[in-house]
């Protein structure tokens, strides 16, 4: 706390109340409502649930307005009221060959059982500035085609029915499914954990993370095997009863990326998986996790570890924004006490330094006469 800032808890008061004047901007212009950024900041809306670990886009939208926009600040406000809730269980894990698919879309087989499907994206847009959008014009609905509730396979189990790819990685019937948001991290950790983590890590840092394995920082030649984007069911088992109950549906993005890999003395050649799964549509995310998840996979695929994205202690110590943004913003609370610490010490140093100085110059003059 600035309790040094003149004016101490009195100038923090206000400097609050100035925070909520500017968060309400022109009072000549309509107030911002929940619903409005909900429906219209939908992608923003879905990274703050996405990494503040929580499914609510009610709340979330209203981390957004609370926070002016700021998104990591959004991010940290939604888990610090994660903390507060009670935790009732773990529902099964979701069966995203179920889902109810708004898009699919693949980079290594054009004809796809089930079909691909554009949905809604940016990809084909020219990236120029749209003047409409500014004149509040109506916009024609779309026909909109989703996929028809079918068990949709994946373009990894094609593969897998030609052996051409690792096996999906079951767990043993006893292992524990970790929680980070309950238990602290330790390295090496389980791929379950990881995971977790990089679902929650800021986009930015796994973006350029991922990218640095394209550029050959680690060894990557990836092929986006799938994306897909829809609502999956959640499922809770009741100890009273035979049968889960199901809690609603949500939405999520998955990307399977597949890897090369030459293989090794105990695996033949054949392709491995990069896997991301991330709350709502965000696709860009999806990627970065699962193309550094497959770089984090370096040792147990018995591959050298060169790369920072191959570096598991360095890509998850960093990719949290929230911790980053702790770290880095509390440099400006007061450090008086550690900076006259210094100051007098780089004082006493240069004392030193000019004495030294001028000693040399003393003794080279009396040398020169």
């Amino acid at each position: 706390m600035y309790v040094a800032v003149k004016g101490g808890e009195a100038a923090i008061a206000n400097a609050h109340r100035l925070l909520a004047d500017r968060r309400r901007g022109d009072r000549s212009v309509p107030s911002l409502r929940i619903e409005q950024i909900v429906e219209q900041l939908a992608l923003g809306v879905d990274r703050v649930m996405s990494e503040g670990s929580l499914y609510d886009r009610e709340l979330a939208a209203l981390a957004i307005m609370q926070s002016r926009g700021d998104l990591i600040e959004a991010i940290f406000l939604v888990r610090a009221y994660r903390t507060t809730l009670p935790r009732f269980g773990y529902t099964r894990p979701i069966d995203t060959a179920a889902m109810q698919v708004e898009r699919r879309v693949s980079a290594t087989y054009k004809d796809l059982p089930g079909g691909q499907l554009l949905g809604a994206t940016f990809d084909y847009t020219h990236r120029l500035l749209d003047p409409e959008l500014a004149t509040d014009a109506e916009v024609a609905t779309p026909e909109q085609r989703e996929g028809d509730g079918q068990r949709m396979a994946r373009v990894s189990e094609i593969l897998a029915h030609e052996g051409l790819i690792e096996a999906d990685g079951e767990l043993p019937e006893d292992h524990l499914t970790g929680d980070i948001t309950r238990e602290p991290l330790e390295f090496p950790m389980e791929r379950d954990i990881r995971l977790q983590a990089l679902s929650r890590g800021d986009e930015g840092f796994l973006l350029a993370l991922g990218y640095s394995t394209q550029r050959g920082y680690g060894r990557s030649h990836p092929f986006v095997g799938e994306v897909r984007i829809g609502e999956v069911e959640l499922e809770l088992d009741v100890p009273e009863l035979p049968f889960p109950i199901s809690l609603g549906r949500i939405r999520v993005t998955e990307c399977q990326m597949v890897n090369q890999f030459k293989g090794s003395a105990k695996a033949p050649p054949q392709f491995t998986r990069g896997y991301g799964l991330v709350f709502g549509q965000s696709e860009r995310k999806a990627m970065a996790m699962s193309l550094c998840d497959r770089a984090l996979r370096a040792g147990e695929l018995g591959e050298d570890i060169t790369a920072p994205a191959q570096d598991e202690e360095f890509v998850i110590s960093h990719s949290d924004n929230v911790q980053a943004t702790g770290f880095v913003e509390h440099l400006k609370l007061p450090h008086y006490v550690d900076f006259q610490a210094e100051l007098d010490l780089v004082r006493r140093m240069r004392g030193e330094h000019e004495k030294r100085q001028a000693t040399d110059q003393t003794e080279t003059r009396e040398a020169a006469e």
